[in-house]
């Protein structure tokens, strides 16, 4: 299987050490590398996978990377592609956690990641013209597309936004039935495997982290770290700009109200915790990875050894919920799709995809000098028109214009 799908592989490994930028700037990298330069999938075909994925809690980039594996190769492919596209960021990540009090502070405030959020901005640009015209080509789309849009740049930090509109595209595409009528549909038996598996290891972890948490258990630290993480994995929706938040009231807020009574109880620096959130930013692949540090300084003060299983647990409980829903849905989901009203609702979903892209432009493009009269506004223009140029009159690869916006960053101090 590895020398069958050998190019395929190397194409995510690529996609992992070079994805800036959040999930809406991975679909722009997935485009480029699965799409355009190797046909793995069909561009209709990566945006249902990411209009599917925004459906489900969890890490939207990482499930789609696992649904491309699992397009391509099954289950055993799926699971090899899910880990070559967190395992770079998750190490680098835990490595911080190792080296952070050994690092200057004031060094960590590198130039060298400056040009980073303007290439991402270019990525979403492509992205969105790339997928612009798949996804537009009627009025109600046109209106989709506009409200999603406004609706995600003004609520884009709230968890709720993403699922809601794509529901929302669905059910209004689904007002008219006359384009696409139902036919006959066979059922089909539904293998319940994934979802228990998922329930099951949810509600022992719970029960178990409870029971060590009354009981006071002198090494329960793992446990907790376990569930905690396994827990926020399966319920975050909105990606990274939620979860950090969510891990920094649980490791690094509630544990000074906690300290009091529970002396066990894990807890991270809130000035370390901040320094991870800054890091995960200029880190390529899957912002969950911030969960590989946080399992770290969880359990740093217990021992190296324990240390290293602390960045392992908060990499498997944080994206292992990912990984069990979107297998457990997506064969689900592939059967609905012959529903009519399941198709239909693809065209306004695709829409709100699109929308979705747009408004993420948008909203990075804030923290970007653009409009003053300063030689950084210049280039941070040139970077954006580079980018989008080069992805879409070109064939150069993600990875040199990734180096080549280090190196930018790196001369231009």
């Amino acid at each position: 299987m590895l020398l069958r799908h050998r190019h395929f592989l190397r194409a995510v490994f690529l996609n992992s050490i070079t994805a800036f930028g959040g999930p809406q700037a991975h679909i722009a990298m997935m485009i480029k590398t699965f799409v355009r330069q190797r046909p793995y999938i069909t561009e209709e075909e990566l945006m249902e996978y990411t209009a599917f994925c925004q459906l489900l809690p969890g890490a939207s980039s990482t499930q789609t990377i696992t649904l491309i594996g699992y397009k391509r190769g099954g289950i055993p492919l799926a699971v090899l592609s899910l880990i070559i596209w967190i395992l770079p960021a998750s190490i680098l990540m835990g490595a911080l956690s190792f080296v952070l009090h050994y690092i200057d502070k004031n060094a960590l405030h590198t130039d060298i990641f400056k040009f980073i959020i303007p290439m991402a901005v270019g990525y979403l640009v492509y992205a969105s013209v790339a997928t612009f015209s798949v996804a537009i080509k009627n009025t109600i789309t046109w209106l989709i597309m506009i409200f999603s849009t406004l609706a995600t740049y003004f609520f884009f930090r709230q968890p709720w936004i993403f699922p809601a509109l794509i529901v929302l595209g669905g059910i209004t595409t689904n007002l008219s039935r006359k384009r696409i009528p139902q036919t006959e549909v066979k059922p089909r038996k539904i293998r319940w495997w994934n979802f228990w598996l998922f329930g099951i290891i949810f509600i022992f972890a719970g029960v178990l982290s409870e029971k060590a948490r009354k009981e006071d258990w002198p090494e329960r630290k793992p446990i907790n770290l376990f569930e905690n993480t396994y827990r926020m994995g399966s319920l975050i929706f909105g990606g990274g700009q939620v979860l950090m938040p969510m891990m920094y009231e649980q490791f690094s807020v509630r544990p000074l109200e906690m300290k009091r009574k529970d002396s066990n109880v894990i807890q991270i620096n809130k000035e370390d915790m901040y320094t991870g959130m800054g890091i995960i930013r200029a880190m390529p692949g899957p912002v969950f990875s911030i969960a590989s540090f946080a399992g770290g300084m969880a359990l740093k003060e217990m021992g190296t050894e324990m240390h290293i299983i602390g960045c392992l647990i908060g990499t498997i409980a944080i994206f292992l919920p990912s990984a069990l829903l979107v297998l457990f849905f997506f064969p689900i989901w592939s059967h609905l799709k012959k529903y009519a009203a399941v198709y239909r609702s693809l065209e306004g979903i695709n829409a709100v995809v699109v929308g979705i892209m747009i408004a993420a432009t948008f909203y990075m493009m804030k923290d970007i000098s653009l409009m003053e009269a300063k030689t950084i506004s210049f280039l941070n223009l040139g970077v954006i028109l580079g980018t989008f140029t080069l992805l879409k009159y070109t064939r150069i690869p993600s990875p040199i214009i990734v180096v080549v916006c280090l190196m930018l960053g790196y001369f231009f101090t």
